[in-house]
This record gives structure tokens, C-alpha cells and sequence, in this order.
């Protein structure tokens, strides 16, 4: 039996047609069909994963004289929670109404501090008649009521999220013709993408503008409240970076991008997934230990930021030392 005619009677025997077997493969259907009609021979890149998804050895795929199947005991999807059409168009549509709810609760945190900014500003000029103990005790009370509110929109979208919890705690596989439809959707948003993140990026570069047109004043007033202006530019940049970045994410991560999937097909935790865990601990250690130790919570956000920048280049080391081992 030739290689064409054990690919047929595998793909029969597993129910699957030329098409799905195509997605699996990730090839085009007239691929399976030259193969299957003897017209080209699959690369070994191929033959390995038609090994792995018949559960046989490549010896019995490749070798005419084997007419025995020998299964290898093992199936690449024995466990694999395959996620269905109609369970990817819910996952999506929860993830771009998360995606707001998400990018507002972040700028409320941003925009948080800007009160007790203000108000112990204003605690300096005689003229505004604000205590400075007034002022502390207002500037906290606004801060924590906004942090507050942050905190319950992420609580409320994780809650609803956690039918789709699964997505991002095992590894899994879709069903046919959803690859396809993410596809589509992920290119009709690009431009949209795109458009945002350039949004987002510009923002953040042109925060620092009003900051350093208060340098032209000695009115320490004035200085605080082009920092409040930088804070809200800032606030909106992120807004778009991280509105548009939540959905783009949740089209990756049905695709199974190797940034985005935090599991592998045994199970195990990715390395990125495990780096990405302890570095945002770390960053956490460092804010809340900087700013209790000091006090100085209008100026220890910048921690976020900072990290932010650094995570790419922290993966990236950690990929180049794990390639290099």
C-alpha cells in the first residue's frame, strides 16, 4: 500500500474529510488531494504530523513494504478540548466588549491620582483656602473610589471570561472552519488595528509636551497641572493601545500564536507564560515596596511603564538563552 492510499484510509477512518484534514495539516485541500491522488509526497515536516495525527509511525507511512499498521500508543489530540464554531464568535464578541470595559478600568487607575495632584497644589496657594489635610484626605478618597471602580470592571470581566477561562489554562484545538473565520475577522480588523495602536504610540510620545511647556513658568500650580494634562494624554494613549490590543490578542490566541497560548499540547506551562508570571510579580514587589517604603505614589506609577518597555526585551533574552541551551 502506497503512501496516497494510507493517507485515504486514515482520513476515512477518522471521519475527516479532504477539507478538514487540510486545516489540521494546515495546507490547502488541493494539497491533500495531490497527495492523496499520488501526485506530490508530503515533506517530512508533513509526514510527521500525518504521524502524529493517525497515531502510526512514519515508518508505516513511508515505507511500502509496512502494510501492518504499527500505532505509535499515542494521539496527538487525545485530550484537547476543541473549541467550536459557535464557542469562537462568543469568545470574540465577549473579548471586544471586554476590551472597552478592560482599556476604561486601566485609565481610571492612570487618572486616579490626578486629584490629590491638584488638590495638594492647591493646598500651597493661600488664595484657594484648602487645608493641606483636606487636601490629602480628598486626593485619597478620589484615588481609591477610582481605583476601586477599576478594580471591579476587571473583576467583572474575568467573571465572564470564565466560560472561555479554558482558552488560556490548557491546550486545545478547533473545529473545522473556525480557523478560517478568525482569519477573516483578524483581517477585516487590521486596518482598524493598526489605526489604533499609531493612535496610542503618538499620545504616549506627545504626553511629555505639556510638561515641558510648564518649565517656562515658576508657578508650581500651573507645573502640576500640565503633569495632570501629561497624565490624561498618557491615559487616553493606553486606552486605545490596550482596547484594540485585548482583541487582537483573542483572535491570536484562537489561532494559537506561540505569544499568546500559554500551554503546549502535554499540558506544561510555555516558557513565556512562566516569564511573563514572575516578571509582572516582580514589577508588583517593586511598585508596592517602593511606595510603601517611600510614599511616594504619585511618583512610583512610573514602575509600570518601565516595565512595560523592558518586558519584550526580557523575553527576548530569556528565548535566545533557552534556543542557545
Amino acid at each position: 500500500m502506497i503512501l496516497a492510499d494510507k493517507i485515504i484510509k486514515h482520513r476515512k477512518m477518522n471521519g475527516w474529510s479532504q477539507e478538514e484534514l487540510a486545516e489540521k495539516m494546515n495546507v490547502s485541500r488541493q494539497a491533500v488531494s495531490k497527495w492523496e491522488g499520488a501526485q506530490s509526497v508530503p515533506d517530512l515536516d508533513k509526514v510527521l504530523r500525518l504521524s502524529s495525527l493517525f497515531g502510526v509511525t512514519t515508518d508505516y507511512l513511508l515505507k511500502d513494504e509496512v502494510e501492518t499498521e504499527t500505532f505509535t500508543g499515542e494521539d496527538a489530540e487525545p485530550s484537547a478540548r476543541k473549541v467550536s464554531m459557535e464557542e469562537a464568535n462568543d469568545y470574540l464578541e465577549q473579548r471586544k466588549k471586554a476590551s472597552v470595559q478592560i482599556a476604561f478600568g486601566t485609565l481610571l487607575c492612570i487618572l486616579s491620582p490626578i486629584c490629590m495632584f491638584l488638590l495638594s497644589a492647591a493646598s500651597a496657594v493661600p488664595s484657594m483656602g484648602i487645608s493641606e489635610g483636606a487636601a490629602a484626605a480628598g486626593g485619597l478618597v478620589v484615588l481609591f473610589l477610582l481605583v476601586a471602580a477599576a478594580v471591579g470592571i476587571f473583576i467583572l470581566c474575568g467573571f465572564r471570561n470564565e466560560p472561555f477561562a479554558f482558552l488560556e489554562k490548557e491546550y486545545f484545538e478547533t473545529e473545522y472552519g473556525v480557523t478560517g473565520m478568525v482569519k477573516e475577522k483578524q483581517k477585516a480588523y487590521r486596518s482598524t488595528y493598526i489605526k489604533y495602536n499609531m493612535i496610542g504610540i503618538i499620545l504616549c510620545v506627545l504626553s511629555p509636551v505639556p510638561l515641558f511647556a510648564g518649565v517656562f513658568t515658576e508657578n508650581e500650580f500651573l507645573m502640576v497641572i500640565m503633569l495632570c494634562i501629561l497624565m490624561v494624554i498618557v491615559g487616553a494613549g493606553v486606552f486605545f493601545l490596550v482596547m484594540t490590543g485585548v482583541r487582537w490578542a483573542s483572535m491570536q490566541r484562537l489561532l494559537k500564536d506561540p505569544e499568546y497560548v500559554d500551554f503546549d499540547k502535554n499540558g506544561n506551562r510555555t516558557m513565556k507564560s512562566t516569564v511573563g508570571t514572575v516578571y509582572w510579580m516582580l514589577a508588583l514587589a517593586v511598585y508596592l515596596g517602593w511606595s510603601l517604603v517611600t510614599n511616594d505614589w504619585h511618583i512610583t506609577w512610573v514602575v509600570w511603564p518601565i516595565a512595560g518597555i523592558l518586558y519584550a526585551p526580557v523575553l527576548a533574552v530569556c528565548n535566545s538563552l533557552k534556543s542557545e541551551k
